[in-house]
């Protein structure tokens, strides 16, 4: 098992923890984090981009001179792609860029992502963080005290204290154990969990 440092808010270790390695030591299959990284980008696309093709602008529906004779082109309509006004080749339409992951693969690429942070030694255990008001400047200085700048930090409990201070921080992100995605945990450059989120984690994902 990991063994890893606990900090307290003001950045000094005051013990250890060990890690479950069903969760935090697995094999890192790299296959499925890009899958799963790309399904979220995918299913977060509005797919509504649309451009009119040739059959669909207006205009254009007599030919603009006769076929032979003039020294032009033969032309057939003014709303041909090469025509200015005319319409898109091949032109995009609304569609769904959605996909489905099985939910074996989703765990396996989230344990993956979380043993890489292990790994990489971008991992940070808090032993607990708790805010008597809503005040940026509480969470900016353990952010400081962490010295840590773009992070994803996960809390055990909805602690709306903790998750509106840290809401006009740039680079900073609060989530919860059932809500943390391989994504986020790839985009921040340090993970920072509370001892009570590793225990859901491992007991959610175990």
């Amino acid at each position: 098992m990991a063994n890893v440092s606990v900090y307290n808010i003001e950045g000094k270790e005051v013990g250890s923890l060990e890690l479950n390695d069903a969760i935090f030591g697995v094999e890192i299959n790299e296959h499925l984090v890009h899958m799963a990284v790309v399904q979220q980008l995918a299913n977060n696309r509005q797919g509504t981009q649309k451009a009119k093709t040739r059959s669909e602008v207006s205009g254009g529906g007599r030919k603009p001179w006769r076929q032979k004779g003039t020294g032009h082109a033969r032309q057939g309509s003014t709303r041909a792609p090469q025509w200015t006004g005319g319409g898109v080749v091949f032109a995009p339409t609304p569609r769904d860029y959605s996909f489905k992951m099985n939910k074996k693969e989703k765990r396996a690429a989230l344990k993956s992502a979380l043993t890489s942070r292990v790994v990489d030694s971008k991992i940070v255990v808090l032993d607990e963080i708790k805010f008597n008001e809503i005040k940026t400047k509480n969470f900016a200085n353990v952010m400081k005290n962490l010295k840590l700048d773009k992070a994803l930090m996960v809390i055990g409990d909805n602690d709306a204290n903790v998750i509106l201070s840290a809401r006009n921080i740039p680079d900073v992100k609060v989530s919860q154990p059932n809500t943390i995605n391989v994504y986020d945990i790839l985009k921040y450059d340090t993970l920072v969990v509370t001892k009570d989120a590793v225990a859901k984690i491992e007991e959610v994902y175990a």
